[in-house]
């Protein structure tokens, strides 16, 4: 079972200065251009513009906070905590946070390579929650332990994130809200 403990990961400041992520996962790119696909969480803690990523696909999710005002290509597009928002990466983007500081999932893939959603699943004590090979899940908040058929649950803290799995499939159990990532290739 692979748990990627939130607080193990490095916070690194955005190619425009304007905040900073943490990857949780990703697939370098076939030429070591940068990536196929990323999975980061990021501080929003200012106004302002956000990185490009012509070529990419953005799938943000609000995940602390209430609300992210973007303004992307000129049109202003409200985002509200667990609601993912899929839009271009290589768009002219910026934000505004009219109800204070955020923190954000985003989900960066290849247009056309691959395809990502995001859901925030709620919790429960009776019915563990499986994770699948390649899906990612995210701890958000609440009480929660994770547990595979060669391991004993051990406790998450939050934004801790689990690996998916076919072969040993971890399972989430407990109270409060998990983000499920699905990064599927595009078939042609």
């Amino acid at each position: 079972m692979q748990i990627i403990r939130f607080a193990d990961l490095t916070a690194e400041p955005w190619r425009n200065g304007g905040g900073v992520t943490r990857q949780v996962a990703g697939r370098p790119s076939a030429d070591g251009s940068g990536w196929d696909w990323r999975v980061s969480i990021a501080d929003v803690t200012r106004a302002g513009d956000f990185s490009s990523f012509p070529g990419m696909e953005r799938l943000l999710t609000v995940v602390e906070g209430d609300l992210l005002l973007l303004t992307i290509e000129g049109a202003e597009r409200p985002v509200e905590k667990h609601r993912p928002f899929r839009f271009d990466g290589g768009a002219a983007t910026a934000a505004k946070l009219p109800t204070g500081d955020i923190r954000n999932l985003n989900v960066i893939t290849r247009a056309g390579a691959y395809k990502a959603y995001t859901s925030v699943i709620e919790l429960s004590k009776k019915r563990a929650q499986p994770l699948w090979d390649g899906q990612v899940g995210i701890f958000l908040q609440g009480q929660a332990t994770v547990a595979d058929n060669a391991s004993g649950p051990e406790a998450l803290a939050r934004y801790d994130a689990i690996a998916g799995s076919d072969d040993a499939t971890p399972e989430v159990l407990g109270r409060g809200f998990l983000a499920v990532v699905s990064i599927d290739p595009v078939e042609d």
